[in-house]
């Protein structure tokens, strides 16, 4: 079963949720901003796709960081931050088991079909 992460009242993650749905593909949503995302988690992330796509730097979360938390961004950083502030993560992500989708773009998930 595949897994959404993001939280339910971003517009894109709703997209991304109508998408499955109507495509009767089965997932369980992962709302990040209540379940949180451990270090392992983003990790794994982290080694399955460019770390750098999973961080939204324009985000307000991202706006509302200090200078200091904003400079110097590295992967240890990013996934700490990540960890920190959930909100961070570019949504949605979805973890079909052999890949990772960042965002929600229809064509990446009509290969799924």
């Amino acid at each position: 079963m595949f897994t959404l992460y993001g939280i339910k009242n971003c517009s894109t993650v709703k997209k991304a949720r109508d998408w499955l749905e109507q495509h009767g593909i089965a997932y369980q949503f992962h709302d990040v901003r209540v379940d949180g995302l451990t270090l392992e988690q983003l990790q794994s992330f982290a080694t399955r796709v460019d770390w750098q796509c999973l961080l939204n730097r324009s985000s307000t979360s991202w706006r509302q960081l200090t200078p200091e938390q904003k400079t110097d961004v590295t992967l240890e950083k990013a996934v700490q931050l990540l960890h920190d502030t959930p909100t961070l993560l570019k949504r949605p992500v979805l973890d079909t088991g052999e890949r990772l989708i960042v965002g929600f773009k229809i064509e990446d998930y009509q290969k799924l079909l």
